[in-house]
């Protein structure tokens, strides 16, 4: 009941508000001052950058006989997640090549070359542990 009470007050605010707004534009008129005084404002949100969006890599047939590599770029609990993984694969997949690697770098938008050419050479997938 008492939001009723408060929405009538909110309302009788910007009703007395808005009323009382040409009465001072004819005050301002009568004392002689104009009010065509042009203000620019600027928008803080700008305007993002269209995003191109890229196709996914092909998905292989099979990962029998494969090498899929599991990454952590070192997110907590990526380990956890990614252990079961490889824990899984060795269960249910022994013919898939799992490799577990933790990138360098500090987070997940550093770069670390060394373990990208290691990727490009050896993996047929990889799974990235990036967090949530």
């Amino acid at each position: 009941m008492k939001w009723h009470i408060h929405a009538a007050l909110i309302v009788a605010l910007c009703l007395g508000l808005f009323c009382s707004l040409p009465a001072q534009n004819n005050q301002a008129q009568a004392q002689g001052r104009t009010m065509q005084e042009k203000i620019t404002v600027l928008s803080p949100m700008g305007k993002p950058p269209v995003i191109v969006l890229k196709p996914m890599a092909p998905r292989p047939a099979s990962l029998e006989g494969k090498t899929v590599y599991l990454v952590n770029d070192g997110y907590l609990g990526t380990d956890l997640l990614l252990g079961e993984m490889e824990s899984w694969f060795k269960a249910n997949m022994p013919k898939v090549n799992v490799v577990y690697r933790v990138k360098g770098g500090g987070g997940f938008t550093a770069e670390d070359p060394k373990l990208w050419a290691e990727i490009k050479e050896k993996a047929d997938a990889v799974v990235m542990g990036m967090g949530h």
